[in-house]
Parts: structure tokens; sequence; C-alpha cells
């Protein structure tokens, strides 16, 4: 099955989704946008993101990139995730298909395969 695609903006999103995305990305998001042409053929970045049900590119510039971790209470003063968050929003996702999904992933990037 093809999962549906869509742009969207971080402010659009639902906060579960945010969520979700602090743990796939619990040092900031500025190192991992990618470089994208939009409909009308500007280059743009975004943050790549996969749910159980889309993939998400969420539009972000570096400096926004930064400052939404600047501006959110969930990370500390060095742009990381808070341990006490992290561990929050993972017993919020524990049941989920998406923190095995997430677990598999970070497995993989560590060569833990």
């Amino acid at each position: 099955m093809n999962k549906p695609r869509l742009i969207k903006n971080y402010e659009s999103l639902t906060e579960e989704v945010q969520e979700q995305i602090k743990l796939v990305y619990p040092k900031g998001f500025s190192k991992h946008l990618i470089t994208f042409k939009n409909r009308e053929g500007q280059i743009q970045k975004g943050l790549p993101f996969e749910t159980e049900d889309f993939i998400y590119l969420i539009r972000m510039t570096e400096a926004k990139a930064n400052a939404l971790i600047e501006g959110d209470d969930d990370y500390d003063e060095n742009g990381r995730l808070k341990k006490k968050v992290k561990a929050e929003y993972e017993d919020k996702y524990e049941d989920d298909d998406f923190m095995n999904e997430l677990n598999d992933n970070v497995d993989n990037d560590l060569g833990l395969e």
C-alpha cells in the first residue's frame, strides 16, 4: 500500500504528530532537513517524517528549525529533548506501531540490525 504524501507546515500538524516528531528528532531538526521542489518548481527545505498512515514533508528553513527548538520548552538549552519529556512521550506512544518503527529505524541507524 502506498502511503499518502503530505507537505505541511509544522504549526498545522496535530500535537500528537509534533510529539512523535520530537521522538524521532530528539537533537533538533536542522541537521535533518532535505531540499525539494514545490509545485511551482521553487527549491525549499523540509523535514521528512513518516507515520503508520502518512509520509510528511514538513516545510521549514534552517532558521525556522532552530527557532522551533529554541522556543520549545520540551528541549533543553542545548537543543536536546529533555529526558523527562522523552520518557513521557515514549510511554504515551509505547503501544503504537509508530514506536516499533521508530525503534527499528534507530537500530538501523546504529547498525544494530
